[in-house]
């Protein structure tokens, strides 16, 4: 059984791995993917739209997808459902961008590219459109993200975190450990079956990818956005292993939500 001090060291020893693992890390250097692709995270940096710091700058963003409600989405991976909740009253723009590129197509065939058990459960991750490819490397995912047809750009989503109390998310600023708040009084949590989106250090650089807590991890609470969780099928999200794709997505119900 791990002792108190131990589950924080572990807590701390992951939070750095998922800083380097997260669409080209948290920091803008050294990391895996920094090798993979020397310029990642400077472009997602650079290409992000601009940081906003209070909520009535969500204007900026009205042209993305908005869920407005809640809608369900079944995933199926090595055969089985995976239904997802996506929570559009806490988390409009990314529960609307998740639910957009489900009907899009976008995550049929994806793989789950990272996927970390141990020292102790952590999170599933995928949604790199790059690995349409069935020749695309595995271990070279985890740097992509959705293109529009209809621009030719990269889909950017603000960071949306909403807290207890508050009528609206804030957008474009961590509230968690990295601004020096242990607990964040958030309102979607990372419980253990949360769905999140992934993204580098810039706030706004989310795309597509997203991932699965695979145990209650608040240490990653306020930094980033939580937007669903599991609500059947978490023994199959269990036994997801890296390189498992998903063979498809749909949404169940409150597609009519997508505005």
């Amino acid at each position: 059984m791990l002792t108190r001090s131990k589950v924080w060291l572990t807590n701390v020893i992951l939070a750095i791995a998922f800083c380097g693992w997260l669409l080209g890390g948290c920091t803008p250097t050294s990391s895996t993917n920094a090798s993979q692709s020397s310029s990642s995270s400077d472009n997602l940096a650079t290409q992000a739209k601009p940081v906003l710091t209070n909520t009535s700058s969500k204007e900026m963003f009205d042209n993305l997808p908005h869920l407005e409600g809640l809608a369900k989405v079944e995933l199926v991976v090595n055969g089985s459902p995976i239904i997802i909740e996506v929570n559009g009253n806490d988390a409009p723009i990314t529960a609307g961008n998740f639910v957009d590129l489900v009907e899009k197509g976008v995550y049929d065939g994806l793989v789950f590219h990272r996927v970390i058990k141990s020292p102790q459960p952590f999170v599933a991750q995928g949604g790199d459109p790059q690995g349409k490819d069935p020749n695309f490397p595995v271990s070279g995912l985890g740097t992509g993200g959705f293109i529009d047809p209809e621009t030719g750009q990269r889909r950017f989503i603000p960071l949306e975190i909403k807290l207890d109390g508050e009528d609206a998310p804030v957008y474009s600023k961590a509230l968690g450990r990295s601004a020096g708040l242990s607990a964040p009084p958030v309102t979607l949590k990372h419980d253990r079956g949360a769905i999140a989106m992934a993204r580098s250090q810039a706030p706004d650089s989310a795309s597509s990818q997203f991932y699965i807590a695979l145990a209650d991890l608040e240490f990653l609470d306020g930094d980033y956005a939580v937007f669903g969780t599991v609500l059947s099928g978490m023994d199959v999200v269990d036994g997801i292993e890296q390189g498992d794709r998903i063979e498809s997505a749909k949404v169940i119900e409150g597609a009519e939500n997508l505005k």
